[in-house]
């Protein structure tokens, strides 16, 4: 499929994965004739895991590394035990990183609830009568 599709699937600016791509996050698995970018499924499901981290703060650097232990994990090669177990820890890290950033995320949003509760509740006290 081409940039536009997979923007509309990702829910992603063509601007935002074109700097993926020049980050190095994702690359186009073809090009057409003309030139254009060909994404496949799997780009688009790179690119939902990028759309993931984002909001939980990480980094391009960090997306990068997590990106690069899930390709290894994921390529059918056989891995000695020392680098499986090295792969595993980095990806437990970003598991426990990404745990923590969603709580201090929930703290956050009741907050945020609270505060709109507090300010609806004092229109409803001083909204005229009628």
């Amino acid at each position: 499929m081409q940039i536009g599709e997979v923007a509309a699937r990702t829910e992603l600016s063509l601007r935002t994965i074109r700097h993926y791509e020049e980050n190095g996050l994702v690359v186009p698995s073809a090009r057409s004739q003309g030139g254009f970018r060909l994404y496949t499924e799997a780009d688009v499901a790179r690119l939902m895991v990028i759309r993931r981290m984002k909001p939980l703060g990480f980094t391009l650097e960090q997306m990068r590394d997590l990106l690069e232990a899930t390709d290894r994990l994921d390529a059918g090669t056989v891995l000695d035990a020392d680098e499986l177990e090295a792969l595993l820890h980095r990806v437990r890290r970003y598991q426990q990183a990404a745990t923590e950033q969603v709580e201090r995320l929930r703290v956050q949003l009741a907050r945020a609830e609270d505060f709109a509760a507090t300010l609806g509740a004092r229109l409803e006290q001083n909204a005229p009568a009628g």
